[in-house]
């Protein structure tokens, strides 16, 4: 199956409230991040392709369209791999993305780096070599360093994707502009509004006291 849609916006910019809303609109599966602690073999995967080997076909079988990280980081080779998809990249003030990614995924992926569990470190090892290293320079921390970096990659997508396939977006914006921008019809429903810090946090709690 090839990609429909592929995600160019940084985790924390309503990913996973966009994950669910594409479903919504019939992109059968949307890979999301969630996706590799669904299939940890993928993280191996993950890896392969920050080395450049063409493993798609086998990350996305099944999946017409991918958000998130690990996928912003790697809009570039998906547009050449996928000519016909759309490249959407949601948007969000630099300030407030970065306190939010600060207090939930930058302090998630810190505190996992000393897991124990094999699986959950491969997670994280593929998340450090593709986000913390590869994208941040090992800055994570760092407000005016990482709030740079993620308007680095919001100009970059728009001086290099062609405008015929780009899709901006911001989440709190709801359907209308969307599914406008995609040409199908607002659903009857709301819109997705998922993964709030406190939520994040709330999960972040029971995946570590499973007991609880």
């Amino acid at each position: 199956m090839a990609l429909r849609i592929i995600g160019a916006g940084f985790g924390r910019t309503g990913t996973l409230s966009l994950k669910l809303a594409l479903e919504q609109l019939g992109y059968d599966a949307c890979y999301h991040m969630a996706e590799v602690g669904k299939h940890p073999e993928h993280a191996a995967l993950w890896l392969r392709a920050w080395r450049d080997e063409d493993v798609w076909d086998e990350l996305f079988d099944g999946y017409s369209a991918a958000v998130d990280w690990p996928v912003a980081a790697f809009w570039r080779p998906l547009m050449a791999r996928y000519p016909a998809a759309k490249v959407l990249l949601t948007l969000r003030d630099g300030e407030s993305w970065f306190t939010s990614a600060a207090n939930t995924i930058f302090r998630g992926m810190e505190e996992l780096a000393q897991a124990h569990d094999p699986t959950r470190r491969a997670r994280i090892e593929m998340a450090d070599e593709i986000i913390r290293k590869g994208t941040f320079n090992e800055r994570l921390m760092d407000r005016q360093h990482a709030i740079a970096v993620y308007e680095a990659n919001v100009a970059a997508v728009r001086r290099n994707v062609p405008p015929q396939r780009l899709i901006e977006y911001r989440v709190a914006d709801g359907w209308e502009p969307l599914c406008e921008a995609l040409g199908v019809a607002v659903p009857d429903a709301p819109f997705p509004n998922v993964n709030s810090t406190a939520e994040f946090h709330d999960r972040w709690r029971r995946r570590s006291n499973p007991a609880e």
